[in-house]
């Protein structure tokens, strides 16, 4: 094994933890990550994945990356939240991310969502309902992250230990 490889599979392993720290962390791209480290990996040893495999993968990650930002806004949009309470889900997003990391991006949606609907003439109750939709879709988008993000650790790790042992 030469020393770009060790470089390159170092690299990747760093990637693959941030990654999936960057699942549960808002802000941080998870899945785009651990997808990188499969790029590194596939650039160390040119024979490990098919271009299919890459392919696919990539536009898995891509979908779920936008998910992460889209769902929580269509939960909100599912549970008849007004243009008020989607612009405030928006704001509060954005502004979570970057006043109260880690966990501020779905705090943010909550908080927004809420605010947006009360500004709007809602009863409280119905604010909250859909300050919940979008907390949940916030978390359902999570678990997505998660999901994918630990299976493209799985084959990196699988793809490692492959070189290692080759």
């Amino acid at each position: 094994m030469d020393v770009l490889t060790i470089i390159l599979i170092i690299l990747g392993l760093l990637l693959t933890v941030a990654g999936i720290a960057g699942c549960i962390i808002p802000g941080v791209p998870g899945p785009p990550l651990n997808y990188l480290a499969l790029i590194l990996l596939e650039i160390a040893d040119n024979s490990l994945y098919s271009t299919k495999f890459l392919v696919w993968f990539g536009i898995i990650t891509v979908i779920v990356y936008f998910l992460d930002y889209i769902l929580p806004v269509l939960g909100a949009k599912l549970y008849n939240a007004s243009k008020y309470g989607i612009w405030g889900s928006l704001a509060g997003m954005i502004i979570g991310i970057f006043f109260f990391p880690p966990f501020g991006m779905i705090i943010g949606i909550f908080i927004g969502a809420i605010t947006g609907e009360l500004i709007a003439g809602k009863e409280h109750s119905e604010a909250l309902r859909v300050g919940i939709a979008t907390f949940i879709f916030s978390i359902v988008v999570m678990v997505i992250k998660l999901g994918l993000s630990v299976t493209l650790t799985f084959f990196f790790l699988k793809s490692v230990v492959d070189i290692i042992v080759s």
